[in-house]
Order: structure tokens, then sequence, then C-alpha cells
């Protein structure tokens, strides 16, 4: 088992030319995050405020401040409102001051389900797939998750960090502040571990807070195909213990889907978890309508992902039960299917978020732009519910609506700042970021305009 952090001499030395050739790497970057700013003149903030999912309706309530300010003092908000009255109480000689003149100020976008730790890529696949070999052929072939488990086996830790902290920093760009990592490319005990402390060591160093989620039950490998409980009983028995012992992972994952893990199998091993005190989440319902989405209100998760095949019923009770359905539209983008019904799950009371599944095989990208003009554009979602889905109710969807998601007093100041002067412009701008500044607990992390990429 791999135990070393990869804060050793060597490894920064093996990093020090990557630092340089983007010539924006500081180490303890999480640490120097933290800072007193004052936010002025902005044309309007969106606060999407409130300290819980926002539901079906709800959704469309942003929570607009015309030429507003907001103040942060130790990284938290301590006052939001309109600029007249905010500058009244506060001195801004004692504070860093952003001129927000002309620009739309949100909260930082939540990533709430990526996959952003693994070794190798499968570009050849994709070829494969846009002539239109069908997923089994790609999997006689050597291609799918299995690809991609080898990959990262035979990576070293200095690798999947160093990949890891690239695919970090454009999210940053994209105005990403708080994003979810999940494992799933070891599927054995030495691998799994190695990704999850991976995660920890970028969660460190750099200015984006990484969640993590331990997902050892995202595909069955060979050696376990038709012996799925067992895999399940090893999970429990050797892994979980170790990973809640470290505190590896706040949630626990697992791929709930047709000819991967049965309802029964997927309630055995999320229960055990819940157990030994993680929380829950499933990748339920993308291929078959199996009952994931049943299972998760069940199991009262905190969310439930993809839902492409999610039924009535479980949709019904998910939003009764509260559980954030997490939907994924670049994945069925990039793999041709039809979108999860978010229209629906809105209308039906739901309380729906919109993250990337950025990972090496079915959805290799990290844009938030192109979420954005997939939601407006071909699943029906307003550009207020598709902010409130990517801010609010992606932190619900992570446990932490209470502490980011929104611009409310006492939540930490985690904010973007647009080129623009309305949040109208950033569906509007098909494919292409509108995010100019990226404020990380109250430091400026990112600023396309005056250094692009930097943070300090």
């Amino acid at each position: 088992m791999e135990t070393n952090s990869i804060s050793t001499p060597g490894a920064y030395a093996i990093l020090e030319s990557w630092v340089d050739s983007i010539q924006f790497r500081r180490k303890g970057a999480k640490i120097m995050s933290k800072g007193n700013i004052i936010i002025k003149n902005a044309s309007e903030i969106v606060t999407c405020s409130g300290f819980e999912a926002k539901k079906g309706k709800d959704m469309s309530e942003l929570g607009i401040i015309e030429k507003g300010a907001v103040v942060v003092e130790d990284g938290i908000i301590k006052a939001v409102g309109p600029q007249t009255e905010i500058l009244k109480e506060f001195n801004e000689e004692q504070y860093e001051v952003l001129d927000a003149k002309g620009k739309a100020l949100l909260p930082g976008f939540v990533d709430s389900h990526t996959h952003y730790i693994w070794g190798g890529y499968r570009a050849e696949e994709f070829s494969w797939r846009l002539r239109g070999d069908d997923y089994m052929d790609i999997m006689n072939r050597g291609g799918g998750i299995l690809s991609s488990v080898r990959q990262t086996k035979a990576a070293t830790k200095e690798e999947l960090y160093r990949e890891g902290m690239k695919r970090l920093d454009s999210m940053l760009s994209f105005g990403v502040t708080t994003v979810e990592g999940k494992s799933g490319y070891g599927l054995d005990f030495d691998t799994e571990i190695k990704q999850l402390e991976v995660m920890h060591d970028t969660d460190r160093d750099h200015p984006i807070e990484v969640v993590k989620t331990y997902l050892g039950a995202h595909a069955v490998p060979k050696e376990y195909k038709g012996r799925e409980d067992e895999m399940i009983d090893e999970i429990i028995k050797d892994v979980l213990p170790v990973v809640v012992e470290r505190k590896l992972a706040e949630f626990c994952d697992v791929f709930c889907e047709k000819n991967v893990f049965s309802i029964e199998q997927s309630r055995r091993l999320l229960t055990k978890a819940k157990e030994m005190g993680l929380k829950v989440k499933l990748h339920a319902d993308e291929i078959v309508p199996l009952g994931g989405a049943e299972l998760a209100a069940e199991l009262e998760a905190v969310s439930a992902d993809h839902l492409l095949q999610a039924s009535d019923e479980g949709i019904d009770q998910m939003a009764e039960k509260g559980v954030v359905a997490t939907i994924l539209p670049g994945t069925a983008f990039s793999l041709k299917e039809k979108y999860a019904r978010a229209r629906e799950m809105i209308d039906r009371g739901s309380a729906v978020a919109l993250a990337t599944d950025l990972n090496p095989g079915s959805c290799f990208s990290e844009s938030i732009p192109l979420i954005f003009s997939l939601a407006t554009l071909y699943m029906n979602v307003s550009t207020e519910e598709a902010i409130t889905a990517l801010t609010i109710n992606g932190a619900a969807a992570l446990d932490r609506a209470d502490t980011i998601g929104s611009i409310d007093v006492g939540k930490k100041g985690d904010m973007i700042l647009l080129e623009f002067e309305s949040y109208k412009y950033i569906p509007y701008h098909i494919g292409v970021s509108t995010v100019e500044k990226v404020i990380k607990g109250g430091k400026l992390v990112y600023d396309k305009e005056g250094n692009p990429g930097v943070y300090r």
C-alpha cells in the first residue's frame, strides 16, 4: 500500500520544469488563498442566496443585487448588499479593493461530479466510437473503463498529481472553486488508495477545494465476473475501514447498473458505508431503469447522478427525500444518448444540479460553458435554473450548501467575476468562458486579463 505524500523533494524536483513552463505554480496556495477584500461597483451581484438546495420553481430565484458590493474578511463573507449601504460601514483602506465596474459577480461554480485523477488517455477509443463501433466491441479490444484501470495502476503518484493539477488549473479558468473527485480507476486496494491520496495532495496544493469520493465499485474487473458479491464483501471488509480511518474520502459511491452492481449489492455497500460514517451517492439509472433513483431515496443519499433512465416514481421519491438529482449532459452528448429529463425533474419539484463528469472515456471535458449550452439549448433548462444547478445546488450535492454555493454572509468568499455586465452572457457566448476573475476565500486566484492562470 502506498502511503507517501507527494511532498518529497524528489517529487517537487520532477514537477519543477512543468511549474516553470506554465509560470504560475506556488506551493501552499491552499493556505495562502484566504484574504480580506472588498469587491465594489458590480453591475449585478447574483447571490443565489440560500443555505440548502433549491427545488422546483425556486431554482429560478437568483437574488440579484444591482450596483452591489461584497466584503470578505479572513476568507468569509462579512457583508453583501447595495454599494451605497455597504461602503458606509467598511474602510476600504483596510482591504484589497477590486473594482467590478461593468461586471457581474456570481458564486464560484461547484462541479459536483468528476473523475479528475486517472492515468493515460483513450483517444483511439473515441475515434472508434465516432465510426460507430459499439461498447462491447471496444471492450473486447481492451477499451472502456478497464483500459483506464490498467493505465492508472501503471501511473506513479507523481504522474497522477501532475495531470490532476493541470486539470484543476483548467477548471479554475472556467470558474470552478469546488470540485468533487472520485476514485474508481483502480478497482483494487492499492490503486484506489493511491488515487485518493493524490486527490488529498492536489486539494492541499491547489486553490480549488476538492471533495473526495471513494468509488471502488465503479466496474467489475475480469477476475470478479460472476463474483460481484465477493467483490462487495472485500470492499466492505478491507477497503472501507482504511478509507474511514485515514479520512481519505467523505463519500462512498457505486455504479448501480445492469451488468455492473445490482440494487441489492449497491444497497449493501452503501448501507455499510453509512454505518461507518461516510455519506453516500449513486451512479444511478444511466443505461437502464434499474431503480437506482428509488434506492437513492430509500438510503437518503446526498445525490444520485446521471439518471437518464430514472422513473417518474424514482424522481418523485428523490424530491420527497431531498436527494439532489445531479445531471451530466456532457456524457449524454459525448455518447450520443438522450439527455436526462431535467425539465421534468424541476417541474416535479426536484433539486437539480449540473456537473461535467470529467473522465477519460465517456466525457473528456471539464468545460462549464459546454454544460450551460447543453442544459439551456437542449434540455429546456433556463439560464437561471442552470446557474442555480451549478452553484447552490452543486454545493448541496456535496453536502456543503451551508458553507459555499451562494454569496451570503457567513459563507466562504468564493466568487467569479464575468467579463460582461450580466449573467445572461454565460450561455449566450456559446462554448466560450465568460469568467474574467476567480476569487477563492477572499483571494484573487485567477485573472484572465491581468495574469492568466496566476494564483497566489
